[in-house]
């Protein structure tokens, strides 16, 4: 076998693989002679088959085996010898179509390896991590917000509106008669909260403690109940009560509906709530100016299969996110721009560069983080865990999606570890903007 390099330029290779004629027929004849004894044919017994005859038989797929065999173990020898790792999986094609048996085989393979990854200096890595801490003001509007959402409804003088809360009797009629289920007493209804069929809603509007109302609506055409699906009923409907929404009382009680002991306890459970979102949100600032500055510290060819592979996934992406409609692949062809092909250098060239600082450094992705990630993830289709548990553990490539942020979030630490860190105390609006300035970059 003979492997002779044809192309050298950049990060590209391409060689010739020769299998001689004689290679392969060594290589049939052992396969064949491995078999033999376990060959039973119509007319021989067991391992008696003449090997003219199994020659006969499977030469032809035999033939076939050993030529992948040895491209598999010249292409795989080649790159343990030269130390390459190709970008993507290596072109191998045979290059003399009319070959015939007994002949050599002629090979061309061509692959970009990958680059190699200049040594980085962390401590000339200067980060600055910002620190906002909640403040007593943060924690009262929280809480004000709560007792918001917690709304509870008091007797008004006056006309019913939208949000406010009717306490009423009513019963459905079709064709003159009560029908089942259509009935309820002293039923808290808000007015404007869609809970009930539409426009039964609307036209309690301006009603009063006290008025009796005859309410026409229409049950939609897809009800689930077929004897009123595009029904046209009437609700006799009585009013005894009509309520405002006030705002729950910031209080003991108010912490209680929301699981806490009491209202200090409520108020520890937000401050730890927001503490983590504030820290989440300068992890998020931190990182991106630790990659901004690892973007401009070191300089290497790229593979160009993979930034070409990785704009075109951009642009993907992005128009399938402008043109929502087109859920599947019928669309025109996407043609990535400049701006695309400039993302896919920059996230090119910075996985390649974390991949080999985490590979160099040990980092790894432990078995419970990846089953933590599982079970978060899980969360997202309820009652379809497990389903999606087993899912995840037979697919690897679906695996490797959710290993690749947590193994780079890993090597992210490693670095800021060891990188020139120091502390800003912020505010959260300070925070909130230099968030919002991420978005605009």
């Amino acid at each position: 076998m003979q492997i002779t390099e044809t192309l050298a330029e950049g990060l590209k290779r391409e060689y010739q693989i020769i299998i001689t004629g004689a290679d392969l027929e060594a290589r049939v004849s052992e396969k064949l002679v491995e078999a033999q004894p376990e060959v039973a044919m119509k007319g021989f017994r067991k391992g008696k088959v003449p090997m003219a005859l199994l020659r006969k038989q499977f030469g032809p797929r035999l033939i076939g085996e050993a030529m992948q065999e040895a491209v598999d173990g010249a292409m795989q020898g080649h790159l343990d010898e030269t130390g390459d790792r190709p970008a993507m999986q290596p072109d191998v094609k045979m290059t003399n179509e009319n070959w015939k048996e007994g002949d050599d085989v002629v090979i061309s393979m061509s692959y970009e390896k990958l680059p190699a990854i200049p040594e980085i200096d962390f401590k000339a890595v200067k980060l600055e991590k910002l620190v906002a801490k909640p403040a007593d003001a943060d924690i009262d509007e929280a809480l004000n917000n709560l007792a918001a959402s917690a709304q509870n409804f008091e007797t008004k003088k006056g006309k019913a509106a939208d949000g406010d809360q009717v306490v009423i009797d009513f019963v459905g009629k079709l064709d003159g008669e009560a029908f089942e289920g259509g009935t309820a007493e002293d039923y808290p209804l808000v007015v404007g909260s869609g809970s009930f069929i539409p426009g039964f809603e609307d036209q309690l509007v301006g009603v009063k403690a006290g008025d009796e109302k005859a309410v026409n609506v229409t049950f939609p055409a897809e009800y689930g109940a077929e004897h009123l699906a595009g029904k046209d009923v009437v609700f006799d409907v009585t009013v005894k009560d009509v309520k405002k929404p006030v705002p729950a009382t910031v209080d003991d009680d108010l912490a209680k509906k929301y699981g806490a002991e009491s209202l200090e306890a409520l108020k520890g459970q937000i401050a730890d709530r927001m503490a983590a979102e504030y820290t989440g949100a300068a992890r998020q600032v931190l990182k991106r100016k630790l990659l901004d500055q690892l973007d401009t510290m070191v300089t290497f060819d790229l593979p160009t299969t993979l930034v070409e592979a990785e704009a075109g996934q951009i642009a993907h992406q992005l128009w399938h996110e402008e043109n929502p409609e087109h859920q599947g692949h019928d669309h025109p062809e996407i043609t990535p721009t400049e701006e695309h092909t400039a993302l896919a250098v920059r996230r090119v060239k910075l996985g390649l560069l974390l991949a080999e600082l985490g590979q160099k450094n040990d980092v790894k992705v432990s078995d419970a983080e990846m089953t933590q990630a599982i079970m978060m993830q899980a969360r997202q289709y309820p009652g379809q865990e497990r389903a999606f548990f087993e899912f995840i553990q037979s697919n690897q490539a679906a695996q490797q999606q959710l290993r690749a942020p947590l193994f780079e979030d890993k090597v992210v630490d490693f670095i800021v570890e060891l990188a020139d860190v120091t502390e800003k105390d912020i505010t959260k609006d300070e925070l909130k903007a230099a968030v919002d300035a991420l978005e605009d970059e």
